[in-house]
């Protein structure tokens, strides 16, 4: 599926980050509760050919989640976090660890834009290590972000 709400990744050289950008055409309190509600995000977080269990998903300062993405090959890919602001229909910031990496964890900051009935979306992810950030990048997480973001719009249509 083609979207004219087109992805932008940006991962400057020389920095432990990575940052992106993609507007949706819903409101903003309809893409905040698809981040917080885990029964929707279970419909959009990730690439469609995963299967997501998600076993923890406490969507306020403090709370943890963690899910489980597997694979038709039946390989699983657990993730992790905790969740350390929430604030309504502005952003959420929290760690993000995978299980395959124990101890790599990098903080994501995303934040909802109100562009009157549309929303944009920007993520600002800090890894600890240059390392990390170009690993996380080659692993193919733009192309996984571009389809879960692909999915969500898919579920915010439906509203």
């Amino acid at each position: 599926m083609t979207t004219k709400n087109a992805l932008v990744v940006t991962a400057e050289p020389g920095v432990p980050f990575v940052d992106s950008v993609r507007e949706v055409d819903a409101p903003v309190a309809d893409v905040f509760r698809a981040y917080t509600d885990p029964d929707l995000v279970a419909q959009w977080l990730g690439p469609r050919e995963m299967a997501m269990a998600i076993s923890s998903w406490d969507a306020r300062i403090g709370g943890i989640w963690a899910y489980t993405h597997t694979a038709p090959d039946g390989n699983a890919y657990g993730f992790r976090g905790v969740f350390h602001d929430v604030t309504p229909n502005q952003g959420i910031v929290q760690t993000f660890e995978y299980d395959g990496f124990p101890g790599h964890v990098s903080l994501d900051r995303v934040v909802f834009e109100d562009l009157g009935g549309r929303t944009r979306i920007v993520n600002h992810t800090t890894f600890q290590t240059q390392e990390d950030r170009d690993g996380m990048m080659a692993s193919g997480m733009e192309g996984g972000m571009a389809e879960g973001y692909e999915r969500l719009e898919e579920l915010l249509a439906k509203k």
